[in-house]
């Protein structure tokens, strides 16, 4: 028996329908999503969020003296030094002479104390991400040299106790500090678009 196929309909005829279908409620349903803030958006912020508690405790204990890292009446505001206590102990490194130059000099707790109050401000706030990066990742990079994570022995010849010669918080939170600033973390639940819509930093990426 011959098979007839219908003059007017052509194999796989039935599928095309459902294709274009298909294509037009994707195409329809990209642009709903234009805008939205995904859960990877709100994730960034998250991290956003608690990395600039992490430097504004920072602040607001050496400032106060909240009896944390710094004990009442030692701190910033009772005549002690944000610097002091953390570069005179360097006990490793080639940079450890140097650091205890820095400990307890008035530019260097200066320097520190408006560091630790931008970046968290920033990162709070969501804004000028870019500029906190690099200032963190700097502040990070000499904290880092201070601990000198690769010794394996102190100066007095005493174990350092270092768990990882390479990797250490100080060198995630530089990462984390660029990684928001990369994905501008700060316009989801932050001032991120209002700051970017600013005349100066429009012509100033570099502040964004």
């Amino acid at each position: 028996m011959a098979v007839h196929e219908h003059p007017h309909r052509s194999p796989g005829f039935h599928l095309l329908p459902f294709r274009r279908n298909r294509t037009a409620a994707a195409e329809t349903a990209v642009p709903a999503r234009i805008g939205t803030p995904t859960a990877q958006a709100y994730a960034f912020a998250a991290l956003r969020l608690l990395t600039g508690f992490v430097f504004l405790w920072a602040f607001l204990d050496k400032t106060f003296g909240l009896g944390y890292a710094t004990p009442s009446g030692r701190s910033w505001l009772d005549g002690g030094s944000p610097t002091q206590g953390f570069l005179g102990s360097v006990a490793a490194g080639p940079l450890r002479s140097t650091f205890h130059a820095w400990a307890g000099a008035a530019w260097a707790d200066w320097l520190f104390m408006l560091g630790l109050l931008g970046i968290g401000v920033a990162l709070v706030a969501g804004v000028a991400l870019r500029p906190a990066a690099a200032a963190g990742t700097l502040m990070m990079a000499l904290m880092w040299m201070a601990e000198w994570p690769p010794a394996k022995h102190l100066a007095d010849g005493s174990a350092s106790m270092s768990t990882n010669p390479f990797v250490d918080y100080h060198v995630v939170y530089a990462v984390a500090l660029i990684v928001l600033a990369a994905a501008s973390a700060g316009d989801v639940l932050g001032l991120g678009r209002i700051w970017a819509a600013l005349p100066l930093v429009r012509r100033s990426r570099w502040l964004r």
